[in-house]
């Protein structure tokens, strides 16, 4: 009675608003099936690390120390798992929707820009802006590796609007474009790539990238890591378990341990609403930026492109392509869109890890 005594005079109302958070979470894991292997730890992490005198407290802040803090280990361990998901030949086939994916990464300068007019440091305003890469793990090594004061503010924000892309971005893309545009339909020219090219293509990427933007070279390196796995034809039990089992218990540890930052003194700050906001903001402008550069190649190209393919070009795989799919059959039952927005929502992939590379050779020094 007497632990039970001190621990209720303990209690606070910020610790029970944590609950809350945790609650909404798991709600939203639960019953909107939004990410649900990550916002559910997340959830029931943030309720564990809140409740008074919790004894999991420092065991989840062990967890954290070693996955993230020291050595970005949970981030790039994921990486391998996701590069094994992903299949580059709808890119391959069609190089031009490298463009889109480039585009898409705007939102991340112009957050940075705005998280700067705010009076965030520059080292916080650029990890906030790279929620905008719409990359849980882009985001938080980032954040990591610039020390940012906001780290669990900025995971949560981005793994958030990760879950929140099917509500996000269609009103943005019909705001963007005209029915006409929408009901443009794409052919498939059914093009197939090489197993040579396709194994070559990971080491190429990497090897470039590490000239280009040395700082990405992990995060590309695992991810293409992965890839490798995937394409090399002789391991094919063990890209099976990166995609599956790997990826899956990384994003179970790495949901739990991000709510080690999820104390009500660390989180519930004015800055977090203000992050919050300045992501959505990155998440929107990313969107407008892929499909207006599709809007103006249309200009000049006598095969015109469906200008929704071009919101595809944030790093959300693969829920950013299926919306744009999605909104491709309302206007059309025959429009299929899945392979043209693929092919550019892993363009995406890749480009949010050089925009993250490059916010890193500039200021992680």
């Amino acid at each position: 009675m007497d632990v039970l005594y001190e621990n209720l005079l303990t209690l606070n109302w910020a610790q029970v608003a944590m609950w809350a958070i945790g609650g909404i979470l798991i709600y939203l894991a639960i019953a909107k099936e939004m990410e649900p292997t990550l916002l559910l730890p997340m959830g029931f992490g943030a309720i564990l690390v809140n409740l008074p005198n919790s004894g999991a407290a420092a065991v989840i802040d062990h967890l954290f120390e070693i996955g993230i803090n020291q050595h970005e280990l949970f981030p790039l361990i994921l990486f391998i798992g996701i590069g094994a998901m992903i299949d580059f030949e709808p890119l391959l086939t069609n190089p031009k929707l490298m463009f889109f994916g480039a585009a898409a990464q705007f939102g991340i300068f112009f957050t940075l820009c705005m998280a700067s007019l705010f009076g965030f440091e520059i080292n916080d305003a650029a990890s906030i802006a790279i929620i905008g890469a719409a990359d849980g793990p882009t985001s938080i090594y980032v954040a990591n590796m610039l020390n940012s004061n906001y780290t669990a503010a900025i995971m949560v924000a981005a793994y958030s609007y990760m879950a929140l892309v099917p509500i996000v971005q269609p009103p943005i893309i019909k705001l963007c474009t005209t029915k006409a545009e929408r009901k443009i339909r794409m052919t498939y020219t059914g093009k197939t790539v090489s197993k040579r090219t396709k194994i070559l293509f990971p080491i190429i990427i990497t090897a470039i990238v590490g000239i280009v933007a040395p700082d990405a070279v992990a995060l590309i390196g695992f991810l293409m890591f992965g890839n490798l796995i995937r394409e090399c034809g002789v391991l094919n039990s063990l890209s099976e378990t990166a995609q599956k089992v790997l990826a899956n218990l990384i994003t179970i540890f790495l949901g739990i341990t991000i709510a080690s930052r999820m104390t009500a003194a660390e989180f519930l700050r004015v800055e977090t609403l203000l992050i919050m906001g300045l992501g959505l903001v990155a998440f929107i402008v990313d969107t407008f930026g892929g499909v207006m550069l599709a809007k103006i190649m249309n200009l000049f190209l006598k095969n015109k492109i469906n200008p929704m393919i071009g919101a595809a070009g944030i790093s959300a795989f693969p829920m950013s392509a299926r919306v744009v799919h999605k909104l491709g059959l309302e206007e059309d039952n025959q429009n299929f869109l899945l392979m043209h927005s693929i092919g550019v929502n892993v363009s995406g992939q890749i480009a949010s890890v050089i925009a993250g590379g490059l916010i890193l050779a500039f200021l992680a020094k």
